[in-house]
C-alpha cells in the first residue's frame, strides 16, 4: 500500500502551509548562531546559550497556544495568529538595530506556540479513530515539514553568508508569508468545519490573557538579560524567579481547570502517563540532535574544508548548508521507513512505539560515534572532509525517524480528544529541556577538547536506550492495546 493512498485532500494542504513555515524556521535557525558569533560578535558560549534559549522557548510556548486552541479559539484560528506573529519576527529579524533583533525572537516564539501544536491536530483530526491511514499521512505531514527544512539553509544560508545576514531572514519572513497565504486560500474549501472551534470551551478569558501577558514579560526580561544589561540592577534576582515561578503556576492552573465534563477514566490515565514517559526519553535525544544548528555548524565552519574546486573554479559552500543534510534524508528515507512499519505490521511484527524510539536513541549514539572519529582525524590533520558530518548527519535521521513522527501518531492516538492539542504542547516540552540543555552543553564547545565533547552525548543515548528498553513492557500495557 502505498503512503498517500485516499488520503483526505486536507492532508496536502497542510502538508504544504507546514513546508513553508518550516521552511521559514530552518532558514532562520540555520543562520542565527553564525550570525550572533561573526556579525553580532557574541562569544560561542553566549551564542549557543541564546540559540539554546530560543530552540527551548519555541517549544515551551506551545503549551500555552495549545490550552489556548482547545479552551478559547480553536485551532484554526490559533494557526493564523501564529502565521501573523512568525512572518512579523522574520521580517523584524532582517532588521540591523539590536531591539530588533530580539524582539523578533519574542514575536518568533509566540508565534510558534500558536502554530506548532495546533496544525498537527488538525492534521489528526482528519482521521476517525482506528483509521489505517494515520500513520502514513503522518508520515506524509513529516516529509512536508523536512521538504521546507531542506531548500531553506540553501536559499537562506546563500543569501545571508554570501550576500548580508539580513537578506537570509528576510527570505525566511517570505516563506512564512507564503504559508499563511496558502492556508487562508484553502482552509475552509478543503477542511470544511474541523477544529474550528474550541473542544471544551472556556469561559474566564482573564486565564489565557494572564498567561500571554507573563510570557512576554518573562521573554522580555530574558532578552534584556542576553542584551548585556545587569539584571540584578535593573530586576532583583527574587522579582525575576518570582517571574519564572509565576509562569510556571500559571501553566499548571491551565492544566488543573479542566471543564466540568472531562473526567478522565483510569485507562486515559495510563495513557497519558505513557505520553509523559516518552516525553522524558525524547529530551535525551532532542538535546544531542540539537547540536545541529550549535556545534555541528561551528564544526562545519571551523573544522570542515568545505572548498569545492571544479575545472579551476574555487567555491567555498556556506557551512550553513549541512543543516539540509537532514531534512534530505528524511524526504529520501521517509517514504522507506513508512513501507517498512507497514509491511512488519502486516505480518504482525511491528516494533512497539518505545521500542522505536529506543533504536531512535541507538542510531543517534552511532552519528556522535563518526562525529568522535571526525574530531580525532581533525586533532591529527586539521581539516577533514565533509563525508564525516554527511555520515553523522545519516545515522541522526535514521533515528528521527524512529522517534519523531512515530511521537506525534502517538500522542493523536493517546490523548483524550477534549486535550487534543495541550497534549501536542506537551510532547513538544521535550524540546524545550532538550534546548537549555543542548545550548549550555555546546557552550562548552571552545573549552573542552572536541573527542570528548562528543563521547558525552553518545554514552547518554546508549543510556537511555537501554533504560527504555527495561521499562518497555509496563508502558505497552498501559497503552492498551494502542500500538
Amino acid at each position: 500500500m502505498s503512503i498517500h493512498h485516499n488520503q483526505p485532500k486536507g492532508l496536502f494542504l497542510l502538508f504544504f502551509v507546514e513546508m513553508w513555515e518550516r521552511f521559514s524556521y530552518y532558514g532562520m535557525r540555520a543562520l542565527l548562531v553564525l550570525y550572533m558569533v561573526k556579525s553580532l560578535m557574541f562569544s560561542t558560549e553566549k551564542s549557543s546559550q541564546i540559540y539554546g534559549w530560543y530552540t527551548g522557548m519555541v517549544y515551551l510556548t506551545p503549551l500555552l497556544g495549545g490550552y489556548i486552541a482547545d479552551r478559547y479559539l480553536g485551532q484554526r484560528r490559533s494557526i493564523v495568529i501564529g502565521a501573523v506573529l512568525m512572518s512579523l519576527g522574520h521580517f523584524a529579524m532582517a532588521l540591523p538595530s539590536m531591539p530588533f533583533f530580539f524582539g523578533a525572537m519574542i514575536f518568533l516564539i509566540m508565534g510558534n506556540g500558536f502554530f506548532k501544536p495546533n496544525i498537527s491536530t488538525v492534521v489528526g483530526s482528519l482521521y476517525e479513530e482506528n483509521d489505517p491511514r494515520r500513520d502514513g499521512g503522518f508520515t506524509i505531514f513529516y516529509m512536508g515539514i523536512n521538504l521546507g527544512a531542506m531548500f531553506s539553509p540553501l536559499v537562506c544560508s546563500t543569501l545571508g553568508e554570501k550576500i548580508g545576514w539580513h537578506w537570509g531572514f528576510g527570505a525566511a519572513g517570505v516563506g512564512m508569508v507564503l504559508g499563511l497565504a496558502m492556508y487562508l486560500w484553502g482552509q475552509k474549501s478543503l477542511l470544511g468545519d474541523k477544529c474550528l472551534k474550541p473542544t471544551s470551551p472556556g469561559t474566564n478569558y482573564w486565564v489565557p490573557i494572564g498567561l500571554v501577558a507573563l510570557f512576554i514579560i518573562f521573554l522580555t526580561a530574558n532578552a534584556f538579560q542576553f542584551n548585556g544589561y545587569d539584571i540584578k540592577g535593573m530586576i532583583p534576582r527574587w522579582a525575576y524567579g518570582t517571574l519564572a515561578i509565576l509562569v510556571a503556576i500559571g501553566l499548571a492552573y491551565a492544566y488543573a481547570s479542566k471543564p466540568e465534563k472531562s473526567t478522565l477514566t483510569h485507562v486515559e490515565k495510563q495513557r497519558l502517563a505513557v505520553i509523559f514517559i516518552m516525553v522524558f526519553f525524547s529530551i535525551f535525544f532532542w538535546s544531542a540532535f540539537e547540536q545541529a544548528g550549535s556545534s555541528l555548524t561551528l564544526f562545519a565552519d571551523r573544522e570542515t574544508n568545505r572548498t569545492i574546486s571544479l575545472f579551476g573554479w574555487t567555491w567555498l559552500m556556506p557551512a550553513g548548508y549541512f543543516q539540509s543534510l537532514n531534512p534530505f534524508f528524511i524526504v529520501l528515507l521517509a517514504p522507506f521507513f513508512s513501507k517498512i512499519w507497514l509491511s512488519l505490521g502486516e505480518k504482525n511484527k511491528e516494533p512497539s512505539s518505545p521500542v522505536k524510539f529506543a533504536m531512535g536513541l541507538g542510531l543517534l549514539a552511532i552519528g556522535f560515534v563518526v562525529m568522535i572519529a571526525a574530531a580525532a582525524a581533525y586533532q591529527q590533520n586539521g581539516p577533514v572532509s565533509v563525508m564525516w558530518l554527511i555520515g553523522a548527519y545519516f545515522f541522526h535521521t535514521l533515528g528521527e525517524l524512529c522517534l519523531s513522527p512515530v511521537g506525534l501518531s502517538l500522542v493523536t492516538k493517546l490523548a483524550p480528544a477534549q486535550f487534543g492539542s495541550l497534549m501536542m504542547g506537551v510532547w513538544f516540552l521535550s524540546s524545550v529541556a532538550a534546548g537549555f540543555v543542548g545550548g549550555f552543553f555546546a557552550g562548552n564547545y571552545d573549552s573542552m577538547s572536541h573527542t570528548l565533547f562528543y563521547m558525552i552525548p553518545t554514552g547518554t543515548a546508549i543510556g537511555a536506550a537501554a533504560l527504555l528498553l527495561l521499562i518497555t513492557p509496563k508502558v505497552r500495557k498501559w497503552m492498551h492495546g494502542i500500538h
